[in-house]
């Protein structure tokens, strides 16, 4: 990795110098950046957005490097009669050098073009146009809402509008009309009248701003003594990481943010990645109490209005704090200072699609080319980013108490295979009872499974037939309130069917296993009292949605929270006091390198919904497998003896982190296609000791979405080329068809 440089600030661009070209880099899967002539009148720099022709198109690039001059040795490449010219220059602060570098970087380290990186840089278009200006009414000078001109009559309505633009600063006719609860054409015919005058208002709303200097709360010793540490890293003015690993409920959160207040102090942007939509709205309502405003968000929810105007925002310099999805590691910061990945060992970071990176790591790398401090923080951290701690590359922060003499809870394991739930029943009797007491005792509990829907599989009875998905290789999921069988990956959907499309018998069709809409079935029927919500994907739909949720459990308007593992993590709630995981054996046997970390993870942190406040909690696993090393590890509190068994394991089989591995997904329409490309590929796959190819085999959703897909594993040992050996080996295998090699390095999903 290269050392890192000065972060560009806005305002320090140097002036545009008189130039005859310039290489332009287009959002599109491109080979490079392309020559394009710089006309005389319209001088660029490096960074600056410009339209281009391409084809019989245009498209909105970016100048990549600095233009070339006639005195340059340089400037040779195309000939300058065969080169187009730059059209339009947008009037936007340049993409900084660092971002610039960052494209690039992510592009060689993932093998994809730099052009498709690009794009997630700009993925609003209509961010590149001047906010248009916005036409705003007040009271003309000297009307008042309680006199009217002569023959003009004020009814009710009129009023009310008056009133409104008296109180207010100017509005436009349509919020106007709204806030005074009048008709469009009452407001016009005030402004016909001339009691209404406009005023041009500019496009852009100014951003309410955080403050730093605003107090927070009281910090235990241990949260102060981290704060003053993240504080410290911000003053050295350099790259550091650092993993701020506490305890669920230790107060990370706050720790981190004095640090982003120092950020703040010191006119700097900040970055926080938060991993699911759904704890932006419980974080976003903890800053805004922090700090006295909101931040900017960026994440899939956001209309495109709002998209454009974070966007720009971002760019120029006036959204000082960003919380957001992974894509939010790739706005335009001019001024960035500080990136918190909050969770960071959550596998929602990790792109699967398109441009394939882990979000957590590629926000190291945009630290490390920044020069500015970077936070990860978890109770349950990734281990990779407990062996980088371990190793001395990171420093760590622990916080090994929960905030407020709140106490750890209490774990046990409810063995299936001794406490069996009645048939077609999945609560056992021991988690029954512990149900019935908490609710007894005016509390609240949680009952966690990690499936949507209502079941998992419906099959027929009478012959045996297994609802599938045509366009992949998984079952169809049953969700029962909107009565409709659906593929979790691909998204097709049908409704559910009323006979068999096997053999045609009717009323034949059984559910089986449980999702959380039957769990909630079952509570319903056995607390008939109890006041039931389920929290899902499915149900839970956007921020707002989560946070509406959230605050009906904090006012005990719900007794039992059943919950997939959006439920999992950021949420406080004083009066949950039972967490009861149904299936805590659901993940252990993945069969892939991170099944047993993952698992670890998502209990641990359901575990820590539990008793965060002053009553004490309980958590209760129904499991098969009590002597598995998770469940031993999770029962005996032994984190950290579970993740140092874990990484020696590693160690002793050369995986990741101790040695590399790289995915080569073979997809194509035709089986017989990809079976041919997969093995033409392990034909030329590279050899050598330190270096081995596995398979090619089916991968374990061998079709997914209409396409047939093997898989082959490149391993290697740290300090091994991996993208060298990609570069050199995938051209020699030419795609024939509609076949495609799809390249995930370090991949954590297998599927």
């Amino acid at each position: 990795m290269p050392p890192p440089p000065a972060t560009t600030l806005l305002g320090d661009q140097p002036a545009p110098d008189p130039a005859r070209r310039a290489k332009v880099l287009l959002p599109l899967p491109l080979a490079g950046a392309y020559d394009y002539r710089v006309p005389a009148e319209l001088p660029v720099r490096a960074g600056d957005f410009v339209l281009v022709p391409l084809g019989r198109r245009h498209e909105i690039g970016v100048v990549w490097d600095r233009a070339v001059t006639d005195e340059d040795d340089d400037a040779g490449g195309v000939p300058e009669a065969r080169l187009r010219q730059i059209e339009h220059r947008f009037d936007l602060p340049p993409l900084p050098e660092v971002a610039r570098r960052f494209v690039d970087w992510v592009a060689h380290y993932t093998l994809s073009p730099p052009g498709t990186v690009l794009r997630m840089a700009m993925s609003v278009s209509a961010a590149f146009e001047p906010p248009r200006a916005v036409v705003a009414y007040r009271l003309a000078d000297g009307v008042t809402p309680d006199a009217a001109p002569e023959g003009i009559k004020l009814t009710a309505q009129r009023r009310r509008v008056l009133e409104m633009a008296a109180a207010s600063l100017p509005l436009p006719a349509s919020e106007l009309a709204r806030e005074a609860g009048a008709g469009s054409g009452v407001v016009r015919a005030l402004i016909d009248a001339g009691l209404l005058v406009p005023v041009v208002l500019p496009g852009e709303k100014a951003m309410d701003q955080p403050d730093g200097a605003r107090a927070g709360p009281v910090l235990s010793e241990d949260q102060q003594i981290a704060a003053e540490e993240l504080k410290a890293r911000l003053a050295e003015g350099a790259y550091s990481t650092t993993l701020l690993d506490g305890v669920t409920g230790s107060g990370k959160t706050e720790v981190y943010f004095e640090a982003i207040a120092e950020a703040l102090r010191r006119g700097r942007q900040v970055l926080v990645l938060l991993p699911e939509i759904a704890l932006t709205a419980a974080w976003l309502d903890r800053f805004h109490r922090r700090f006295g405003a909101p931040p900017a968000e960026w994440h899939s929810e956001l209309g495109s209005k709002r998209r454009r105007q974070t966007w720009r925002a971002v760019a120029e310099g006036r959204a000082t704090v960003v919380v957001g999805a992974r894509s939010a590691l790739f706005l335009p910061y001019p001024q960035l200072g500080l990136i918190v990945v909050d969770e960071e060992h959550d596998q929602a970071f990790k792109q699967e699609d398109g441009v394939i990176y882990h979000a957590r790591d590629m926000a190291v790398v945009r630290a490390h080319l920044g020069g500015i401090p970077i936070v990860l923080s978890s109770a349950t951290p990734s281990l990779e980013s407990t062996v980088n701690a371990d190793s001395g590359r990171y420093r760590r922060l622990q916080l090994a108490a929960r905030h407020g003499g709140a106490l750890l809870p209490e774990i046990a394991a409810i063995d299936l295979r001794r406490h069996k739930p009645p048939r077609l029943r999945w609560l056992s009797p021991p988690l029954l009872k512990a149900l019935t007491e908490t609710l007894e005792g005016g509390e609240q509990a949680m009952l966690f499974l990690n499936r949507r829907g209502y079941a998992p599989l419906t099959l027929c009875r009478a012959c045996g037939h297994r609802m599938q998905c045509p366009n992949c290789q998984a079952w169809l999921v049953e969700h029962r309130l909107v009565r409709r069988l659906q593929c979790h990956h691909c998204g097709h959907a049908t409704p559910l069917p009323r006979t068999c499309p096997s053999c045609g018998a009717a009323d034949e069709m059984a559910a089986c296993g449980p999702g959380v809409e039957r769990l909630n079935e079952e509570v319903a029927a056995l607390f008939p009292e109890a006041r039931v919500a389920v929290m899902a994907s499915d149900t839970i739909t956007g921020p707002r949605a989560a946070a509406e949720f959230v605050q009906a459990v904090a006012e005990h308007k719900i007794d039992i929270v059943i919950g997939t593992q959006i439920v999992a993590k950021g949420h406080h709630f004083p009066m949950l006091t039972l967490v009861g995981v149904v299936d805590g054996d659901l993940g252990l046997d993945g069969g892939d390198l991170r099944a047993a970390e993952r698992s670890f993870q998502l209990l641990y942190q359901v575990a820590g919904r539990a008793g965060r406040a002053e009553r004490p909690g309980r958590v209760l696993i129904q499991t098969a497998q009590p002597e598995h090393p998770v469940m031993r590890a999770l029962i005996a509190g032994d984190r950290d003896g579970f993740f140092a068994a874990e990484a020696e394991a590693r160690r002793r089989a050369a995986m990741p982190p101790f040695g590399r591995l790289a995915a080569l997904i073979v997809s194509a329409g035709d089986a017989t296609q990809a079976d041919a490309t997969a093995r033409a590929l392990a034909r030329t796959a590279p050899r050598g000791p330190e270096v081995q190819v596995l398979g090619p085999a089916d991968a374990p959703l061998a079709l997914l979405r209409g396409r047939h897909r093997r898989r082959l594993l490149l391993k290697t040992r740290r300090g091994v080329d991996v993208q060298g050996l990609l570069r050199d080996w995938l051209p020699q295998v030419p795609l024939a068809g509609d076949a495609r090699v799809q390249v995930d390095i370090d991949p954590y999903s297998f599927m």
